[in-house]
């Protein structure tokens, strides 16, 4: 089962909580306790498809991390000291990158061979604990990612005081933040959004002019979409009511990319109100498009990994009762290759962005 939602207690912020955090820990141990932290298990096994919301939500198992057991006490340990780093840059109203957090974690316990945190992975995994413990996004525990997406169109936003217009930003376009809460928009001329999961593809559609011709916003990643990219789409189609059509690769991995924005991620289940759109449609390329535009001379056999993942996503619960990605799985699987976007290149270099495109949108050719 889903867990409930928890009130809001509007007087309690990040800071807040990680006093409350600290406090817990230090009571348990001035009475002797062995010192715990409980956490919601993140996993598949602990993920919930709501079909109701179309929404991935965490399930009701936790675990309980205790610093005296051998297998848990790294782990502890670096989440009281990431925590205490958040405290000290919410203290002092500043942000650091997640590189700067493992950095600030990097150390050897006095006395031992030991380092606090030997990999950013570790320190990254102990902010998402920090997350689930707190029920704070690791942005409002001023903790922020690197910046990896690219958007241009006809929108005038406004970021930190600076006024920046998305269609004169040159050829690399406005590099989207991790944080985008305090972005607000002062004007938005745009009929859609294309979210495509490779840079390479944006700045062909770029090039090409394509959000100017057909008024729309294209943004990107590069591979799987990034918090500050995900919670944008979210605010443009939830507050601005934009469509949003995504293009990836015809294989399970760019399905995968679909999947996350729609519905979630099955590592950040815990975040899917703040991050998943449940109206966001998949425009392309499908098996369809492969045989529609005769591109199955740039098949790529699939690994078997690929397999493997195809399998996977078969039966995960928001797809296994769906028939029309039942039928892509299925012709996938039967074709035993998958095909990248590029090679609709093969039919015109601005194929993309003069037919495939605006016949895909103006058809309604998309898997909802």
């Amino acid at each position: 089962m889903v867990k409930e939602p928890k009130k809001v207690d509007t007087a309690s912020g990040p800071k807040d909580k990680l006093v409350k955090l600290g406090e817990h820990v230090t009571d348990q141990i001035e009475k002797g306790e062995q010192p715990t932290i409980e956490l919601s298990v993140r996993g598949l096994s602990n993920v919930v498809y709501d079909k109701k919301t179309e929404k991935l939500g965490i399930g009701d198992k936790t675990s309980e991390r205790a610093f005296f057991n051998v297998a848990h006490a790294k782990k502890f340990l670096q989440t009281i000291e990431v925590a205490a780093i958040s405290k000290s840059l919410l203290d002092i109203n500043k942000h650091a990158s997640l590189r700067d957090v493992f950095y600030m974690a990097k150390r050897t316990i006095p006395g031992s061979k030991t380092n606090v945190v030997d990999e950013q992975t570790e320190s990254d995994k102990a902010i998402e604990d920090l997350e689930l413990i707190t029920e704070f996004t690791r942005e409002q525990l001023n903790i922020n990612a690197n910046k990896m997406g690219s958007v241009a169109g006809k929108v005038i936003v406004e970021d930190s005081g600076d006024t920046i217009d998305w269609s004169k930003l040159g050829s690399g376009g406005w590099s989207i933040p991790s944080n985008v809460e305090n972005i607000l928009f002062k004007k938005i001329d745009a009929k859609y959004i294309i979210y495509m999961e490779k840079a390479a593809v944006w700045e062909r559609l770029h090039e090409d002019k394509f959000w100017q011709k057909q008024n729309c916003i294209i943004m990107c990643s590069q591979g799987q979409s990034t918090r500050g990219v995900r919670r944008l789409l979210q605010r443009l189609a939830n507050e601005h009511k934009l469509p949003i059509y995504v293009l990836t690769d015809n294989d399970p991995w760019g399905i995968y990319i679909y999947s996350v924005l729609k519905y979630g991620s099955i590592s950040l289940a815990h975040m899917s109100d703040e991050l998943a759109i449940s109206d966001v449609r998949y425009l392309g390329v499908t098996c369809d498009d492969v045989l529609k535009y005769k591109l199955e001379r740039h098949y790529i056999k699939l690994t078997e990994q690929d397999i493997a993942r195809l399998k996977q996503m078969a039966e995960y619960d928001w797809f296994k009762d769906h028939k029309e990605w039942q039928k892509q799985f299925k012709a996938m699987k039967t074709a035993g290759a998958k095909v990248e976007i590029q090679s609709l290149s093969s039919r015109g270099i601005t194929f993309i962005s003069d037919v495939y495109l605006p016949e895909k949108i103006k058809n309604q050719e998309f898997i909802d």
